[in-house]
């Protein structure tokens, strides 16, 4: 049983998609497009309409709820749902299992490198091809088997998992000790008693956040392949976010410090030091793995520890740069 599922969890997603989609243009009204289902019914439980443009290309969707509740005379461009999560077509059932269980979403479109449907994979027609094999009368069976299987097929010897991770590791290494030389370097700033307590927090935050943009930017990556025009805009949007994150936390630990020792020029370098360390620890967060995986490397094992050694460094230089500018020792 466990080799048969194993089997089919490494199939192509081609295999088990299926090949009717309803495929709407960007520029019908929600009249024409009832109109259009009606003269061609679609095969099978539809549950949502995919969008196209001239090129064919996949450009949003249309839940049915909304296509049925929207204004007769309103245009699909601008009802639809524009972030559209798609199945790459070299991706295979296993990636598809993930799809489903990080996005919760009953269909996915299956799409080639050009964004144009190839088919679509409904989890219902996933979990007719696991009942084939088990008896199973819950369609929620399928998300524990995709827990139960997932991690072994996945796991390696000892000696291969510590081979695969030492290296990486060696990051934190070689980050613990640059980070040691520039609180060497800034030793007139470091070693202050106002200063030094409020060092673990600002790295500790820098790395909570890196580490968060990582695991977003691994999810975003899984089973696709990169594309800079996706990757520039999420940076920008990653980097806001982090500019945001940054400032509230900054200025929380900042408003604390201020109550508890009474020195403003400490607190004003925390909010500074923290707010800076922040937005670069999101924005080398969702970078790195964009970055790895176009080198061909893993980024769910290697994205870690590097986030976690520059976030390290570049927090303790905007701390030590701002504190020995506005704290008096």
């Amino acid at each position: 049983m466990e080799s048969r599922v194993r089997s089919i969890l490494n199939d192509p997603i081609s295999a088990h998609m299926r090949p009717e989609t309803t495929q709407l243009h960007r520029n019908r009204t929600v009249t024409q497009a009832l109109e259009e289902i009606r003269a061609n019914p679609p095969v099978g439980r539809v549950v949502y309409f995919y969008v196209v443009d001239d090129d064919e290309k996949l450009v949003g969707v249309v839940p049915t709820r909304r296509l049925l509740l929207s204004q007769p005379d309103a245009t699909l461009e601008s009802i639809m749902v524009k972030s559209v999560v798609a199945v790459p077509y070299t991706a295979t059932v296993l990636d598809a299992c993930e799809f489903f269980t990080m996005y919760r979403l009953l269909a996915f479109p299956v799409v080639d490198e050009h964004r144009r449907i190839l088919g679509m994979l409904d989890v219902e027609l996933y979990t007719g091809e696991m009942m084939g094999m088990e008896e199973r009368t819950d369609n929620s069976d399928v998300f524990q088997l995709i827990g139960v299987y997932l991690e072994p097929e996945e796991q390696k010897s000892v000696k291969a998992a510590v081979r695969k991770r030492f290296p990486w590791l060696l990051c934190n290494v070689g980050g613990g000790l640059l980070a040691a030389v520039i609180a060497d370097a800034y030793e007139h700033v470091s070693t202050l008693a106002k200063v030094v307590p409020f060092i673990p927090v600002t790295l500790a935050l820098a790395e909570s956040v890196a580490i968060q943009s990582v695991s977003l930017a691994i999810q975003r990556l899984h089973g696709e392949t990169p594309r800079w025009r996706e990757f520039l805009p999420n940076l920008g949007r990653e980097g806001l976010v982090g500019l945001a994150l940054g400032i509230a936390v900054g200025a929380t630990v900042a408003l604390i410090a201020f109550g508890w020792k009474g020195f403003s020029d400490v607190a004003l370098s925390l909010f500074g030091g923290i707010a800076c360390g922040v937005t670069c620890a999101a924005v080398f967060g969702l970078a790195l793995p964009f970055l790895l995986k176009l080198l061909k490397r893993d980024p769910s094992v290697a994205s870690g520890p590097i986030a976690l050694a520059i976030a390290d460094m570049l927090t303790l230089l905007a701390y030590f740069n701002l504190a020995g500018w506005l704290v008096k020792g």
